[in-house]
């Protein structure tokens, strides 16, 4: 008995904990529910790339990644879409104008020096324009990127080299004192500044030449330097919006759908086994708060295929604690004491609910790594109450059964639903055992 009390307790710090947690961390709401965008990226080659591989796309998946972190914008994901697709999702964000050119900008950072003829002079095409050639310092070689102002008060990008970077960057400007170096980004010249002298110690700053950047153009040029370079371009293919109250009413619709479910699942389980029922009912509750603590200190961000998962679990849930107190009354109707009916019926019963949940573990499994993101939700979150359920269908109700009932004979048997004469028949019991070898089923 004093396991039970002490298991007591546990139960009930665990819903306490639970309750904080809910009461504490924020919920993630998928795109479907609080509206924003989708976006389709394809990858495409070039003449470095000539292939699409399942490297490229993880380095791709990552610089999108990186740079929709950078957006500040939370909850989004990108996910991998077929060989060389990349999908986006970008919840409450219904304008993407400057969100696509962000995510489909290479972002490649060049430095460039000119071409010089025998006698040092800087060698021109027909028509007048330099001729450079790339310096061998690139984007890569960057640490950070910040943005900052000059002594003029225009908006510039301060450049941090790391190690190998800063090296090559003071041996260029010791080779180009007196002469220009051109600063490329996507291929466009962003500005030529003559090297007045060496520059050592890893540290650069990029002006913008003399029109100079406004806030906006640093901004984005810091952000995507510190997101890093596309390992190759990508091109929009498709998007669409989900607007802010389609998702309002989904939250609605689901709500109602849900209380509307596990209402009915509860009111069945206090009609069908009367006390042991309402114990289900407290362990469903109990189940709640777990699961939902649990979303949210992952976390797991919500969706309406995942909530659909949650309430499917929901009916897995009280699925184990019927198998439980069928058997539970076999026993008792076999004339076993409480205490031993209700132990046999949750040790009869384990098998089935072990076996049962595991074919659906293994499908989760399957789902999540093969389907796409919005089954991948439904299938986390199944995955999660399914052995959420096994915790408080197994300890949670056996537990409060033995507290409520204790170990004595069953005086009242309308309490699980049985009439008086039903207990202690053994030939019910055996009649029981003959249909179960009927068809094959064994204890």
């Amino acid at each position: 008995m004093k396991n039970k009390i002490m298991m007591f307790w546990l139960i009930v710090i665990i819903v306490v904990v639970s309750i904080i947690t809910i009461y504490k961390k924020p919920t993630k709401l998928g795109l479907d529910l609080v509206g924003g965008s989708r976006i389709m990226l394809e990858a495409k080659t070039t003449e470095s790339v000539a292939k699409i591989t399942p490297e490229v796309m993880q380095r791709l998946q990552f610089a999108i990644e990186s740079r929709v972190n950078k957006l500040g914008v939370s909850e989004t994901s990108v996910a991998q879409v077929g060989e060389k697709r990349l999908l986006v999702e970008i919840p409450n964000v219904t304008d993407l104008k400057e969100a696509e050119a962000f995510l489909g900008k290479t972002a490649q950072l060049e430095f460039k020096q000119p071409v010089l003829d025998a006698q040092g002079q800087q060698i021109r095409d027909e028509k007048g324009f330099p001729q450079w050639e790339s310096a061998g310092l690139t984007g890569e070689d960057l640490k950070s990127a910040i943005l900052s102002t000059n002594q003029a008060g225009q908006w510039t990008v301060g450049l941090e080299f790391n190690g190998k970077g800063a090296t090559r960057f003071g041996e260029l400007t010791s080779k180009l004192v007196g002469k220009p170096m051109a600063i490329y980004f996507d291929g466009e010249e962003i500005s030529a500044p003559v090297i007045r002298e060496a520059i050592y110690g890893g540290r650069a700053e990029i002006s913008g030449g003399d029109s100079g950047f406004s806030a906006e153009e640093a901004q984005k040029m810091v952000n995507l330097l510190n997101a890093g370079a596309l390992p190759v371009p990508s091109d929009i293919i498709q998007e669409n919006t989900v607007g802010p109250t389609l998702g309002a009413a989904s939250i609605e619709k689901s709500k109602f759908a849900s209380i509307i479910g596990i209402a009915l699942i509860m009111i069945f389980m206090i009609i069908a086994y009367r006390v042991p029922g309402i114990i289900a009912d407290i362990a469903l509750v109990v189940y709640g708060l777990i699961l939902f603590a649990l979303f949210k200190a992952i976390p797991v961000t919500l969706t309406l295929a995942g909530i659909a998962g949650f309430v499917l679990s929901v009916g897995m849930a009280v699925d184990a604690n019927i198998l439980i107190f069928e058997r539970t009354k076999e026993e008792l109707r076999a004339g076993r004491n409480l205490f031993t009916a209700i132990n046999s019926g949750f040790d009869r019963a384990w098998s089935s609910i072990f076996d049962s949940n595991m074919t659906t573990i293994l499908t989760c499994v399957i789902l999540y790594f093969l389907g796409t993101s919005v089954v991948k939700g439904f299938a986390l979150t199944l995955f999660i109450g399914i052995l959420v359920s096994l915790f408080t269908a197994v300890t949670v109700t056996r537990n409060f059964m033995h507290l409520i009932f204790g170990t004595g004979e069953l005086k009242y048997p309308a309490l699980f639903g049985l009439r008086k004469n039903d207990i202690g028949k053994a030939e019910v019991f055996e009649e029981t055992k003959r249909e179960k070898a009927r068809f094959g089923i064994l204890d």
